[in-house]
């Protein structure tokens, strides 16, 4: 999509993907990875997920990249906390103790930002992505982060036919593809039609929610 798209979504709290709470797959799943305490987490397109702090609680450096920069300063607003404010080549960066947010346009990162991030998170990233996008997304995971990275990957699954994105739906196989040197790894797949009214009244019969832990 163009950055236009999501400034405009932000600035018009067109904002439905942001979820009020800790997501309960990263409660549930992150714990396995077994990862080592202080490691540094990737959160790309993050918005202002609470997610964020969740990950600084449980040990962690937590960067995430933000095209908007109202996403970011809402998410230290309403986090309570005074960032320090700076520059680094494209990005303005957010920083304030584990928790940093870098705003600018993801595909603008160079690997010696990423490579010591030794985990990923991704819940709203490959499904904001259109598919020429999302192929340029894990292309740059691949080639930036290391070899020992890991992660947890959500993604949707629905007949896009009937609903254009985003939300994109990201089937099972082209996870496989575009994650191909990481071994994706299923760890849960749940319909949550009933949970979602958009879909419904689009008519969409099947709205699967599948988690994925990424290793390479």
């Amino acid at each position: 999509m163009q950055a236009e798209f999501w400034h405009k979504r932000w600035a018009d709290n067109q904002i439905g993907f942001h979820q009020g709470r800790v997501n309960s797959y990263l409660q549930q799943f992150w714990p396995t990875l077994g990862l080592a305490p202080g490691s540094k987490v990737l959160v790309p397109l993050c918005g202002k997920s609470l997610d964020l702090a969740w990950l600084a609680g449980q040990g962690h450096q937590v960067l995430g990249v933000e095209l908007s920069q109202r996403a970011v300063e809402d998410f230290f607003s309403e986090q309570q906390l005074q960032p320090e404010v700076g520059q680094r080549g494209a990005f303005k960066t957010y920083r304030s103790g584990p928790l940093e947010v870098w705003c600018g346009d993801f595909f603008a990162l160079q690997v010696e930002d990423i490579a010591d991030c030794s985990a990923l998170y991704d819940r709203a990233a490959v499904i904001a992505l259109p598919p020429a996008s999302r192929e340029r997304y894990a292309a740059l995971l691949t080639g930036y982060l290391s070899q020992d990275c890991q992660g947890l990957l959500i993604t949707m699954d629905y007949d896009q036919a009937l609903l254009e994105g985003p939300p994109f739906a990201v089937v099972d196989a082209e996870v496989r593809q575009l994650f191909a040197g990481w071994q994706p790894q299923a760890l849960e797949a749940r319909d949550i039609l009933a949970e979602s009214p958009k879909f419904v009244q689009a008519g969409v019969p099947l709205l699967f929610e599948r988690v994925y832990r990424l290793q390479r």
